[in-house]
């Protein structure tokens, strides 16, 4: 298939090279001419703007936008819904507020136009592991751009094996279509909200392992851990395995005492939206809600723990630490 993307960060470079790598043509566009030559050079068609995006395609066009969420997004969705034709798509794979998707869907349909918002996950690592998609709008478009979601996916166009999901449905190859419009980046919102979550919880075990041989600990129960290699083989067979997990391992076996960190750690609109929609339907999400007063508490007396948040999102995400004020 063809599609058209916009926006060559980490996502959207890596997503454009993944479909490439499965035989889709895309037609890539930024405002880095650098990174739309790094994409030519791997075989996507380069454009020069949105006009030129739209030009190449064939019509029924499909342009994914994968921008940071707010105004880059709003605006250069409102200008492709002056580019496109009816029966068009556009697919918004960044972070957007579900809510907003609800309004955009709403006022692309009056033009004809088609709305996919995709919930997208897997961070850096999803260029060769896959990523794992969320979509809401329309089943039939949805269906109709199945290859597009394989190739991304962790499955690719292969079937898994091994799943415990409907032998017809997409979930075993890690793609979905979720609901209506706005229900893909509503269930990414929640599941942000679950990450935050347990990146707290195993930050603040391997805090305590780290302060095991500490000087206020009694000296008859002092303990001198590895924390490095007990976090490598908690990820072979323990139930607590993860890639969460795994990018631990990764940053305390370069460094145990994670001495590259301040531990100030960032949070994005994710978390504050699945804890803000937990208030507004009064549904408890104490573990969810603790997490993320703990990021705030980091940008003030950061520890241990928050410097083990911090390697993890610069390991599955390429996150940098929050800018001290």
């Amino acid at each position: 298939m063809q599609i058209g993307m916009i926006g060559l960060g980490r996502m959207g470079g890596n997503l454009s090279r993944r479909l490439i790598k499965h035989g889709h043509r895309v037609v890539v566009s930024d405002h880095s001419a650098a990174a739309v030559n790094a994409l030519a050079a791997d075989g996507a068609s380069a454009a020069a703007n949105l006009a030129d995006v739209v030009k190449q395609l064939t019509k029924p066009r499909t342009v994914w936008v994968m921008l940071p969420a707010g105004e880059a997004t709003e605006t250069t969705i409102n200008a492709l819904s002056e580019l496109l034709e009816p029966d068009d798509t556009i697919i918004d794979g960044g972070n957007t507020f579900w809510k907003d998707d609800l309004r955009r869907a709403k006022a692309l349909k009056a033009r004809g136009l088609h709305h996919i918002d995709v919930g997208t996950s897997g961070g850096v690592l999803g260029a060769t592991s896959g990523y794992c998609l969320m979509m809401g709008g329309e089943k039939d478009v949805v269906a109709r751009l199945a290859p597009i979601f394989a190739a991304l996916s962790p499955g690719g166009e292969a079937p898994a094996t091994g799943s415990t999901a409907p032998q017809n449905s997409s979930a075993q190859n890690g793609w979905l279509h979720v609901g209506p419009n706005g229900a893909g980046h509503f269930v990414k919102m929640v599941h942000n909200g679950i990450e935050y979550g347990l990146m707290q919880a195993y930050a603040e075990g391997f805090q305590i392992l780290a302060e095991a041989n500490d000087d206020s600990v009694p000296e008859a129960e002092r303990m001198p851990l590895k924390i490095d290699e007990i976090a490598e083989v908690w990820r072979h067979g323990s139930i607590v395995e993860s890639k969460l997990l795994d990018v631990t391992a990764n940053a305390l076996s370069a460094d145990a005492r994670l001495t590259d960190f301040s531990g100030k750690v960032d949070d994005t609109g994710e978390g504050r939206w699945t804890i803000q929609t937990a208030i507004d339907r009064a549904i408890p999400a104490m573990t969810l809600t603790a997490a993320l007063y703990a990021r705030f508490r980091s940008r003030r007396e950061s520890n241990f723990a928050d410097k083990v948040i911090s390697a993890m999102r610069r390991g599955f995400g390429g996150h940098a630490e929050a800018k001290s004020k």
